[in-house]
């Protein structure tokens, strides 16, 4: 496999090596940018190799290793991947929770320097985020992956919701988990949209939430995630591939759970909020006019009337 980086516009680019698959933009001084663009490709290159060099310890559970120590990963990707999944060891997880969101932190640095003003790498929709004094970036938010369209993405009103993050928050990671997206979940949520300081420690908390938003229900099809794909590091744990439409009550149900474990990791300083849907309705976490973000969320997802905030703005 050989990386490939193709321009989409004056500053925008794709890049892809592999898995990988990445859009970058960034806004500053020519030669800042050239410099940093430079910078982030010398080093995106050597992130895969790195990466599969040590696969068979990333696709361990957490839990079996105490520390970072000198038996732990050795790769600067491989060892952001492995903090951000450490705080979560009480459950099944391996650093390959985080991958993608480690891969967007260690590229954002190359564009911390004099004369960029902002920058961001959205990695597969885990993003990582660089912002100067005065700047922001308005993200949007789709529930349902499945959903998606080039007429969706060009209509605001087709975001479940809308997201103003600028210099002042601490917010710099986005990322997003569910059982409609490009990885497995344990869980049943369309999606779970986490805030954090850093896009590794957003990954995995997704995914631990996004786990957290379930139920026991005859109509929900389960399968083991080794018969769905062969180097799975879930290995036979059940992976949710299919949800039927449920009762509101049983909806609300699932999505308190995750509420609940979004509400802990909160408290414990590992994310800043976070947005839960599924079948149409949403529960936040952190995500109000008081805290260090906003949220807009659109009428096409309803919200729950015992959600922890009923009065959505952006920043």
């Amino acid at each position: 496999m050989t990386p490939t980086r193709t321009p989409l516009d004056v500053t925008r680019w794709h890049w892809q090596h592999g898995p990988i698959d990445l859009i970058l933009d960034a806004d500053g001084e020519p030669a800042a940018l050239q410099a940093a663009y430079d910078a982030c490709w010398a080093r995106f290159v050597d992130v895969l190799p790195e990466l599969v060099g040590e696969l068979p310890l990333l696709r361990q559970p957490v839990k079996h290793q105490a520390s970072l120590s000198d038996d732990g990963p050795k790769g600067a990707v491989a060892r952001r991947m492995w903090s951000a999944c450490h705080p979560h060891r009480a459950r099944y997880i391996t650093p390959m929770a985080a991958v993608a969101g480690s891969v967007a932190d260690e590229l954002i640095t190359a564009f911390a320097r004099q004369g960029i003003a902002r920058a961001y790498i959205n990695n597969g929709g885990d993003i990582a985020l660089y912002l100067t004094d005065g700047q922001q970036y308005r993200v949007g938010v789709f529930a349902d992956i499945a959903q998606l369209s080039d007429a969706r993405l060009s209509n605001d009103q087709a975001l479940d919701a809308n997201l103003t993050l600028d210099a002042a928050h601490p917010i710099r990671g986005i990322a997003t988990s569910g059982w409609r997206g490009r990885s497995f979940s344990l869980g049943i949520a369309d999606s779970v949209t986490v805030l954090a300081r850093e896009a590794a420690t957003a990954d995995a908390a997704a995914t631990i939430i996004a786990n957290a938003v379930n139920l026991d229900h005859a109509g929900i099809v389960r399968r083991p995630a080794s018969s769905l794909k062969d180097d799975s590091d879930l290995g036979d744990l059940l992976v949710t591939v299919d949800v039927p439409a449920l009762p509101q009550p049983l909806i609300d149900f699932a999505l308190a759970r995750g509420v609940e474990t979004a509400r802990r990791l909160r408290e414990q300083g590992l994310i800043e909020g976070a947005a839960l849907f599924l079948q149409g309705r949403v529960r936040v976490a952190g995500i109000h006019e008081d805290t260090r973000t906003g949220a807009l969320l659109t009428q096409r997802a309803q919200m729950n009337q015992e959600a922890p905030c009923s009065k959505y703005a952006a920043c």
